[in-house]
């Protein structure tokens, strides 16, 4: 992989990008020792949703690069906010906070772009580069990599959904889902749960999920530093740790560490010890059965944890599998 040096790398960095309304955006990323602090903070002009998305884009787009370096913090700001509603601003901000890194080269750039998948690279934009008496290169991509002459690193990511009971006790109670994907590391990095992102979630989830898969992993025993990871859930405000389990099979299947089921994975479950691999009970188990037997599809595999199994009410195994699903009631991950 082809990088500047080190000794190249600017403190500050500038993209900018053409608003709706004809208005030109500045995005001015800024690098300091981290110290401690968030990887990323970012500001928007009395537009605190703008800048948290901001944060989200530029941490999610870092997913597929290969070099893992988290000892700096970068700072990204807007001189103006743009409409809620107007995301072409988004690949300037991927590339000021590229370009300030070392990642990118230094130069008068402006970039239109967006993308609902930057965890992957991919990205529906155009960069036009120079200005002025200088030349201008206009140039159409659809994923990061292009822009510095690699392939589509998508095909190296390794993503795997799987489902959890969302149960609040009312009508809107329902399957949700979360997602893991994977990004081989060049070189290990130093935190592991530096390399963890779960965008979207308040701070203490965020903790917990990276806590969670940390843990976890070092049951693995090889695990550790291997993996840049990305974490998303479908309905990102919830309590509790149900989702543990579901989250786990997610990151091994994602790993190759699981076969693969032919249906969904339907998990619960929690830890105060996932280093051992042991899965704990949790709490609501009457709603949370009634509403995976509801739900539950053809080729679905149901983990639960070995708690319940003589607490299950009476033929939901045997319905499950007159309904094509598996089930099995675990007190150890790996041993599926």
């Amino acid at each position: 992989m082809t990088t500047i040096s080190v000794s190249a790398v600017p403190a500050n960095a500038e993209c900018r990008s053409v608003l709706a309304d004809g208005r030109i955006l500045t995005i001015t990323a800024s690098r300091r020792p981290r110290a401690n602090r968030a990887d990323v903070k970012c500001t928007a002009p009395n537009a605190p949703s703008i800048a948290e998305r901001m944060q989200q884009v530029v941490r999610l787009a870092r997913h597929t690069e290969a070099r893992f370096d988290s000892r700096d913090q970068v700072m990204l700001s807007m001189d103006i906010a743009p409409a809620a509603d107007e995301r072409d601003w988004e690949l300037a901000a991927v590339l000021a906070d590229r370009m300030v890194r070392g990642l990118q080269p230094i130069q008068p750039t402006i970039a239109q772009g967006s993308s609902d998948a930057w965890h992957l690279g991919r990205v529906d934009g155009t960069v036009q580069v120079g200005e002025g008496a200088a030349p201008v290169d206009a140039v159409r991509i659809t994923h990061l990599g292009a822009l510095i002459g690699h392939a589509d690193m998508s095909a190296a990511v390794s993503t795997v959904r799987t489902w959890f009971p969302l149960h609040s006790g009312g009508i809107n109670d329902t399957l949700g889902w979360l997602e893991v994907s994977v990004f081989p590391l060049e070189a290990a990095a130093r935190s592991e749960e530096d390399s963890i992102t779960a965008p979207g979630l308040e701070l203490t989830a965020q903790q917990e999920v990276k806590q969670t898969l940390n843990a976890a992993r070092h049951f693995d025993g090889k695990a550790l530093g291997r993996w840049r990871t990305v974490v998303r859930f479908g309905q990102p405000r919830f309590q509790g740790g149900s989702y543990q389990l579901a989250l786990v099979m997610a990151d091994r299947l994602a790993r190759g560490r699981e076969f693969v089921p032919r249906g969904r994975i339907i998990a619960t479950g929690c830890s105060s010890a996932w280093h051992a691999g042991r899965v704990d009970t949790v709490d609501g188990r009457e709603s949370k059965l009634e509403l995976i037997f509801n739900q539950v599809n053809h080729g679905d595999r149901v983990l639960l944890p070995k708690d319940w199994q003589d607490c299950l009410p009476p033929g939901f195994a045997a319905g499950l599998r007159q309904k094509g699903a598996t089930l099995a009631c675990i007190d150890k991950i790996g041993m599926i």
